[in-house]
């Protein structure tokens, strides 16, 4: 992978509120990575403008490349979008809970941030079943699209 230093990524997940945003803080020599957010794309849609505005060149990941990133040492701090928080754990936009089991195993900071504001917990279960406008499941398949996940207060800390 280029020339990415061991512990030199930011990886954030979920959509960030664009006021919280404005507080962010990247450390020099930090690389921000982005995930890409499916089914939507939402997260690395929103997420590169808030970078980009900021003049900070983000990079999207596809949501299961976390691993790798994890298993070769690249991830040092993870950034979990968040609506709800408090000391038994964190309302966070889907697929947090596996980057803050990541980050536990692997021993690297967790932070939360606000997210943006859901009213819907469940998105369109056609959704998944196709990529931008391309059918990819075949007729007659379900879809399950959980849009937030409680991420237990133990992979936090």
């Amino acid at each position: 992978m280029q020339a990415y230093k061991k512990s030199s990524i930011i990886l954030f997940c979920g959509v960030i509120d664009g006021d919280a945003a404005k507080k962010l803080k990247i450390t020099k020599g930090k690389n921000v990575f982005l995930t890409e957010g499916r089914p939507t794309l939402e997260a690395g849609k929103v997420n590169a403008k808030i970078f980009l505005s900021k003049k900070i060149t983000p990079t999207i990941i596809s949501d299961n490349m976390a691993g790798f990133l994890f298993a070769n040492d690249f991830v040092h701090e993870v950034v979990l979008a968040c609506q709800y928080a408090d000391q038994g754990g964190a309302l966070c936009d889907t697929g947090a809970l596996i980057y803050a089991v990541l980050a536990k195993r692997h021993k690297v900071p967790v932070k939360l941030i606000q997210s943006k504001l859901r009213t819907r917990f469940l998105g369109d279960p056609k959704s998944v079943l196709s990529f931008e406008n391309v059918q990819i499941a075949p007729k007659g398949t379900s879809g399950y699209v959980p849009l937030v996940e409680w991420v237990p207060g133990k992979y936090l800390k």
